[in-house]
């Protein structure tokens, strides 16, 4: 994948936990609540349907703020990749406002560990710079490490 650095944003680690359970966890929304958003925050409803064109809608609980989140899945690849995006919601309704698409990726590392990549992609450089500015890095750099330790417990 070529990245555009003046729109995009991306984050790679090496996760001990078999790309399965990872595909397990980001394809389900009982799993989804345990890893998606940095402690103490919390994720209060998910609903997927894992197909192009299918929802991946969340809500998140921020500090009592609730936030909706709905958006499609543009790509899925069986254990390898996820893209999906706020730009659209099911029935490819656009959003008002779209932040962002992400793209997860997951490749086999040796010995149960799986090489994590998690990029975001933004309409313009002010939206990825915003993002930046938020905390990208760390906010999923602390869902890759909430990702491993949940993951870890279904293995």
């Amino acid at each position: 994948m070529i990245l555009d650095p003046e729109t995009d944003l991306t984050f790679t680690r090496t996760i001990n936990a078999p790309r399965s359970i990872l595909w397990e966890c980001w394809t389900t929304p009982l799993h989804i609540k345990n890893f998606f958003i940095p402690k103490p925050h919390a994720i209060d409803k998910c609903e997927i349907d894992l197909r192009v064109g299918g929802k991946f809608n969340t809500t998140f609980n921020v500090d009592g703020n609730i936030m909706e989140n709905d958006g499609v899945f543009l790509e899925v690849v069986d254990k390898k990749r996820l893209v999906f995006t706020d730009t659209y919601s099911e029935g490819w309704k656009p959003a008002a406002d779209p932040f962002m698409t992400a793209i997860i990726e997951f490749e086999d590392y040796g010995k149960g560990a799986t090489t994590y990549t998690a990029t975001a992609r933004h309409r313009s450089p002010k939206a990825r710079q915003s993002h930046e500015d938020m905390g990208f890095f760390d906010g999923w750099g602390t869902v890759a490490s909430q990702l491993e330790e949940y993951a870890k417990s279904l293995g």
